[in-house]
């Protein structure tokens, strides 16, 4: 019996963006989507290409009805660019971005229990980035997230990129950042993942994706055997299927080569990067491509699957983990201006 192939899905593929829910109000790119208490929220970005002003709203999401509303309290910040973290199950963290003038370094917070926004504080000794756009913030733990990328104003860019660790206090509302001795190289648009790192010498690694015209990863901190909390699988299934699919040879092994405004989500050992933009001066620079970073061997592989789906192609979208899928929200189209209403989910015929 003959299978059918759902549109965006070549035959053989065995991977496709399922569409499960459309909202005017999700259409957005450079935004932020962080998952909490079983909702996602969406926080600010460009409602359309050419614009340098962001959205001040926060629209949530509720993946388990399908429901879109736009948040009601005030002080939602302006911003695009920017990267978020989810704090004690209850804060989410902005960090950084554009507002429509500069580019900042400060955290400012949307308690979900009380649905209020609050500016928080920097403490003494507090060193901050100059102006952050485009970087990652990733969560160690409820106090220390790792912030990464290019620093610099509207006219300056520095020809290399910073570590920080910064540091939050949720019950005083106060934040410290604090630069680490190491350099990267030049990012911007990249994304990040924390994995566990395979072989004889467990622990985990901050790698960087992206956002500079190079191939692979780059190291960005390692911690020994014990120094973050592991924490179980929040997604085994999808797990499962992805490994299945890496392991179907239909997958080239081929890594993405200068990508940026791509998204990532890790899903176990599997870092799942899609879309971006490619650092080349060709016409059709906006992917629709699935790549997919397996460290459950040493040295990690990369599988590379394409999308026939041309009304697939995101860049400035985010992705985010919820109930045993991955979910694709927002992002500029093909033509790089008009914003995506659609959330869709992994779907897998393997």
């Amino acid at each position: 019996m003959a299978v059918a192939v759902p549109p965006g899905r070549a035959a053989g593929s065995g991977w496709a963006w399922r569409p499960v829910a459309r909202d005017a109000l999700l259409a957005r790119a450079f935004h932020s989507c962080t998952e909490l208490r079983g909702r996602f929220y969406l926080v600010g970005g460009l409602l359309a290409g050419g614009t340098r002003e962001p959205s001040s709203d926060t629209v949530v999401f509720d993946p388990a009805r399908g429901q879109t509303v736009r948040l009601g309290s005030r002080g939602s910040p302006p911003r695009s660019h920017h990267d978020a973290a989810p704090v004690g199950g209850r804060w989410l963290c902005v960090v950084g971005g554009w507002d429509g003038s500069r580019r900042l370094a400060t955290v400012t917070a949307l308690d979900t229990e009380r649905d209020v926004w609050e500016a928080w504080t920097a403490t003494p000794g507090d060193c901050p980035p100059t102006g952050l756009s485009s970087h990652t913030c990733t969560r160690i733990s409820d106090r220390e997230l790792q912030v990464a990328g290019r620093e610099g104003g509207i006219h300056t860019q520095r020809r290399y990129g910073s570590i920080y660790t910064l540091r939050l206090d949720p019950s005083a509302r106060t934040y410290c950042y604090k630069q680490e001795g190491c350099h990267i190289a030049s990012r911007s648009g990249h994304c990040a993942a924390l994995l566990q790192t395979p072989g004889p010498h467990p622990g985990h690694q901050l790698l960087l994706f992206g956002g500079c015209n190079l191939a692979e990863p780059e190291v960005a901190r390692h911690w020994s055997h014990g120094k973050i909390k592991e924490e179980p699988p929040v997604a085994p299934h999808l797990m499962e299927k992805l490994a299945r699919l890496v392991s179907s040879g239909q997958g080239s092994q081929k890594g993405p080569h200068g990508l940026r405004h791509h998204s990532c989500s890790v899903v176990g050992p599997f870092a799942v990067l899609f879309g971006g933009e490619t650092l080349t001066r060709a016409r059709d620079t906006i992917c629709n491509d699935l790549y997919i970073y397996d460290t459950r061997t040493s040295p990690p592989l990369w599988f590379h699957f394409p999308c026939a789906d041309r009304g697939m192609k995101r860049m400035g979208h985010r992705t985010c983990l919820w109930n045993d899928q991955l979910y694709l929200v927002g992002g500029f189209g093909e033509d790089g201006r008009t914003a995506s209403p659609q959330v869709c989910i992994l779907d897998f015929l393997i």
